[in-house]
């Protein structure tokens, strides 16, 4: 689930219902990754899992970014430092780390842990010297406390609770950097850039996966899952994403993408057979909570 935020513009109300259905269309897309990350748990090493989805994502966004990249070859190597860190934490570590938690971990909370990413977002921001003030401040404990109740005594608790935390972590890491992202530096070659950094990074440890844990053998079970992550989360939830900030601009984009952990439960009681009961309903009410009421603007 990596996205590139574009800079905040001002909401339009050209086509507001068509802005929401893009909203949703990502939130969707991104929650299936979830699933898509759980069900290929016992079939596709978690490393392999990460290394093709950027490898066909790469493919996907080449025709967009490719040329735009090569054009601001200079530039690009200007600021390479940080698109070297952008592509570790939102490429190389984060959806590893997630692949790594549907191990043990179920999709739906698998979801609720990543709904609190946005509060630790505002986390990162207060440790660069930005107030948060006392409506943030209460949001993020709530949204901590729903977390802990998740991983401590609301909920069986596995290894993979504590990989999905450090995933929300490099995820709420990487969005914060992408505040400081060279205006210059265009939006498709940034993401073809950092995809095929991030795809780059992972070689070594892909190839040690291989020569360790061995191969998986490709079918439709396990090729059209990382087709689907490799263009539909990683492309298609990109553009629809960046369309709907567009049309309705990024706060009320924002609202819906909160939506995210009840469509990981319910995709995950679809497609996976997986039950949510009320120790996580209480968990999922305090994170989102949390999440919003943190994410509110300081007056």
């Amino acid at each position: 689930m990596t996205a590139v935020l574009p800079r905040t513009a001002a909401p339009t109300a050209t086509s507001p219902l068509l802005g929401l259905a893009c909203a949703a269309l990502a939130t969707v897309v991104w929650s299936g990754s979830f699933v898509t990350s759980r069900g290929l748990h016992d079939s596709v090493p978690p490393v392999q899992h990460a290394f093709w989805r950027w490898v066909i994502a790469l493919v996907a966004v080449a025709p967009f970014g490719a040329r735009q990249a090569w054009r601001q070859r200079r530039l690009i190597r200007r600021h390479a430092r940080y698109v070297l860190l952008a592509s570790f934490l939102g490429v190389a570590v984060y959806n590893t780390l997630v692949n790594q938690a549907g191990l043990t971990t179920p999709a739906a909370t698998m979801g609720m842990i990543m709904a609190a990413s946005p509060v630790l977002m505002a986390l990162f921001e207060r440790l660069g010297g930005v107030r948060l003030g006392a409506r943030r401040t209460t949001g993020l404990l709530i949204a901590c406390a729903g977390v802990a109740l998740l991983v401590g005594g609301g909920a069986h608790f596995s290894a993979g609770d504590l990989w999905m935390i450090a995933a929300a972590c490099s995820f709420a890491g990487y969005s914060a950097l992408l505040r400081r992202r060279p205006a210059e530096l265009g939006g498709p070659s940034f993401l073809f850039t950092t995809f095929l950094t991030g795809t780059v990074l992972l070689l070594p440890v892909q190839a040690a996966s291989v020569a360790v844990q061995g191969g998986f053998t490709a079918t439709p079970a396990t090729v059209l899952p990382l087709l689907y992550v490799g263009v539909a989360s990683s492309a298609v939830a990109f553009f629809a994403w960046n369309k709907a900030i567009a049309l309705i601009g990024a706060t009320r984009a924002g609202i819906v993408y909160y939506l995210q952990p009840v469509c990981v439960a319910l995709l995950s009681w679809a497609v996976l057979g997986e039950t949510t009961g009320w120790p996580q309903l209480l968990s999922m009410a305090l994170i989102l909570g949390g999440v919003v009421l943190g994410a509110g603007a300081r007056r």
